[in-house]
């Protein structure tokens, strides 16, 4: 499935796209302390015990043809009706364009309306105020938070009554 925004598209997350997510990547200096370096069987099991986890939807971030990050919805929980919703681009400079808000509003409508979830979850760590702003810019409410995360959700407010 393709979900085309007016600035990005998010395409089903190949292996061909996760190898070339990876090459580029460069961690964000103020979310992790250590450097990272590409390394293709990573890469590789990371593709095969998350990407394809059923559990998990992943779509690759694409401006024009060239993938800029990765999204997924992990812990998908039907019977509960919930997910956890998690982003990250592959470098500052897709940063504060707008590809984020898009990308979590792409990925939100296709939780509920596609999947039919009632609720996601996103969370990120106290120092990532980006990200923060994002998911508060993207109507998330935040819930509570521990020594290492903010925990946010969002809910899809159409019940079946409204339908």
């Amino acid at each position: 499935m393709i979900i085309q925004g007016s600035l990005i598209t998010l395409r089903p997350y190949t292996l061909e796209y996760c190898h070339e997510f990876y090459r580029e990547y460069a961690a964000d200096p103020a979310m992790w302390e250590q450097g990272y370096s590409y390394d293709k069987k990573s890469v590789n099991l990371f593709y095969q015990s998350k990407v394809l986890d059923e559990s998990r939807r992943f779509f690759a971030i694409c401006l024009d043809e060239k993938i800029i990050g990765e999204i997924q919805l992990k812990y998908i929980d039907f019977d509960k009706g919930c997910a956890t919703l998690s982003l990250h681009f592959s470098s500052d400079a897709y940063k504060n364009r707008g590809y984020g808000t898009e990308a979590i509003g792409l990925m939100t409508d296709y939780a509920f309306h596609t999947l039919g979830l009632r609720t996601v979850y996103a969370d990120c760590v106290h120092r990532n105020t980006r990200s923060q702003h994002v998911l508060e810019k993207s109507s998330f409410v935040f819930s509570h938070e521990d020594e290492l995360l903010r925990y946010y959700s969002l809910s899809n407010n159409i019940t079946e009554d409204t339908i």
